[in-house]
């Protein structure tokens, strides 16, 4: 069995959504003040690095993270590589692939060249994509970019196509190195009983 960590580095000046908390992390409690132990503190967004969207994020009445069920986050998907240059991902660019018994599908772009910096432009899911990927069995879709919709957005139509398709968001996974194919998918969320979106650990295990 291999395994693929495809999770963001969680480190202090990371990049995150112009605005957002920004990533801190510091010892808190040192072992010279604790006598035995170092005891860290953190600050960031449920949006920092790889991470879940809740229906919530966009939606009042949506779900939060600790409504979601576990199983869409633990279980057989399948990564597809899109060209890099593509301007938005629709129907057209995956009429010829095979989505035949297929819950989760991961698509590979390789748009965010510069990790350390936040992207200004990304391929967006277009909203149309989100009933044709149900109608295959779709129930959730991950990018190796930080959103479903165009980075400028405010009405965020792929969130509540994808939502309304019962298709949920694994966003700003790192898939350069990821052979398209089979894997096991694992990105579970935290149990936050509000939360409108979570980090997760996203890796891809292969036998």
């Amino acid at each position: 069995m291999r395994i693929f960590d495809i999770s963001r580095k969680l480190v202090n000046g990371m990049p995150v959504w112009p605005g957002d908390t920004a990533f801190q992390y510091e010892v808190s409690w040192p072992m010279e003040e604790s006598g035995s132990v170092n005891v860290g503190r953190l600050e960031l967004s449920t949006h920092t690095g790889t991470h879940v969207d809740a229906p919530f994020h966009f939606d009042n009445d949506g779900k939060r993270i600790s409504e979601l069920d576990l199983n869409l986050y633990i279980g057989p998907a399948r990564v597809i590589d899109l060209p890099p240059e593509i301007e938005s991902i629709s129907i057209e660019e995956l009429k010829e692939v095979d989505l035949d018994g297929v819950t989760r599908v991961l698509f590979r772009t390789c748009a965010w060249k510069n990790g350390t910096v936040f992207p200004e432009k990304i391929p967006h899911i277009e909203p149309e994509l989100a009933p044709y990927l149900a109608k295959k069995g779709i129930r959730l879709i991950g990018l190796d970019v930080p959103s479903v919709d165009p980075i400028d957005s405010k009405e965020l139509p792929a969130h509540h196509s994808l939502n309304e398709n019962g298709i949920h968001i694994l966003e700003s996974l790192i898939l350069d190195k990821i052979v398209p194919g089979d894997y096991e998918l694992i990105a579970l969320p935290l149990p936050l009983v509000e939360g409108d979106g979570s980090p997760v650990r996203a890796i891809l295990r292969q036998w």
